[in-house]
Formats: structure tokens, C-alpha cells, sequence
């Protein structure tokens, strides 16, 4: 008997929706999608919450509000501050990351250095990190201060309605129709967290190509007890 042939996974990645009207609302949200909304009332603002939870995906809905610039650790290391910052916006997303990296990724003396002069320049700020800033590793008191000076709105946890919305979002930022009855069945079994059904997400859509199949329940049940 012929075998049947295995597609090998191809991984091209996916192009994430991020525009405003990409983002689902939902109460867990609701307070960090109004403080983006109300810029530019506000020159400093950290959001903050756990994998997955759309802080990111606000970081760009605000990145093309104020047609800001991504700061990444590399930035600091190449430049001189000065030549950073604008009357235009930063953003630092995964901060804590960078913080609490070993040895610590963000040189905090040019980074203190670069928000000083940012916003004495009209520039704004939106960090993103999973925890607030009370929490970050900073050896600089300075540095440290004016982080923790700088409103913070968590995402929360997310419910059941917005956990299954998210998921849809996944699928169909794939490319993938996937019928409300597998949405009901990862709903009811998975970890009630974004970070939970996004690695269902990416697995089922592996396997799923791999397969060569349509997502099915079965075909559900069976990356679900693989993750397990």
C-alpha cells in the first residue's frame, strides 16, 4: 500500500492585522484602548499585561497615530541620543525585557539621556511591557523614577467572549475559515489566556498544512492532546 505523502510544513509566516478597527474592545481592555485613543492629551503612557494580550497590537494602532519610531537596544548602542529624539513618538515595546535581560539590553544611562531630551523636545513616549514599571530591574535611580512617574493601564485578563473573538482574529489573519464548532471546542478546553490559544492557533495551523487537511475537530483534538 502507497503511504500517504506528508506536506512539509512551510513556515512564510502570517501578516498580522494591526490597524484600530482590527482591535477587539473588550472590559479587560477598555481603559488602555481609550488612553491610546485620547492621545495626544498624554506625552507618557506604559501598557502593560500578559503574553499575547494586544499591547503590542495597540503599540501599532499608536505608532501610526504619531507616526512614531520603534527604540530597540541596538538603536541606543549606534547613536549618539541626541540624534534619537524628535517632537514625534517612541515607542519601547517588551520593555521589562530589556531591563531585566542578563547583561541588561538597554544602556539606561543613554536611554534616561534620550527620553530627557525627547520630550523637552515635544516628543511622546508608549512603552509596552508585561509588567509595570514598579517591578523592572533599573540600576539607575534616575532612570527608575521617571519610569515609575509615567501612568500605567493594564490589560487584563481576558474573557470568554474576547478569548474566542481573538482566536477567530488568529485563524483569519491566516488565511483560515475555521467553523464555530472547533472555536467551541478550543474555547472549552484550553488555558483561558491569549498566550494559551495563540500557540493552538500556530500548531493547528502547522499541522493543519502539514496534513494536508481542513481544521476539524478531530483534527483539534488531536494538536491539543500533542500540546498537552
Amino acid at each position: 500500500m502507497t503511504a500517504t505523502p506528508v506536506q512539509l510544513p512551510l513556515d512564510l509566516g502570517h501578516r498580522q492585522a494591526l490597524g484600530r478597527d482590527d482591535f477587539l474592545v473588550a472590559p479587560c481592555n477598555a481603559d488602555a484602548t481609550a488612553w491610546i485613543d485620547r492621545w495626544p492629551e498624554w506625552k507618557t503612557l506604559v501598557v502593560h499585561g500578559g503574553a499575547g494580550c494586544g499591547k503590542s497590537h495597540l503599540g501599532a494602532v499608536w505608532q501610526a497615530q504619531a507616526d512614531a519610531n520603534i527604540l530597540l537596544p541596538e538603536h541606543l548602542a549606534a547613536n549618539r541620543p541626541e540624534d534619537l529624539a524628535g517632537s514625534g513618538g517612541l515607542i519601547l515595546d517588551d520593555a521589562d525585557w530589556g531591563f531585566s535581560a542578563a547583561p541588561p539590553a538597554f544602556d539606561q544611562a543613554a536611554l534616561l539621556h534620550l527620553y530627557n531630551v525627547h520630550l523637552g523636545l515635544g516628543g511622546s513616549v508608549l512603552i509596552t511591557a508585561s509588567t509595570p514599571p514598579a517591578r523592572w530591574s533599573l540600576s539607575l535611580a534616575d532612570l527608575g523614577s521617571r519610569l515609575r512617574a509615567i501612568p500605567a493601564v493594564e490589560i487584563g485578563p481576558p474573557d470568554d467572549a474576547l478569548l474566542a473573538a481573538v482566536m477567530v482574529k488568529n485563524f483569519a489573519d491566516r488565511q483560515l475559515d475555521v467553523g464555530a464548532d472547533v472555536i467551541g471546542f478550543l474555547a472549552a478546553r484550553l488555558e483561558r489566556s491569549f498566550d494559551a490559544q495563540g500557540r493552538a492557533v500556530n500548531a493547528l495551523d502547522a499541522e493543519a498544512m502539514a496534513q494536508g487537511r481542513a481544521i476539524t475537530v478531530p483534527l483539534a483534538r488531536q494538536v491539543l492532546e500533542t500540546l498537552a
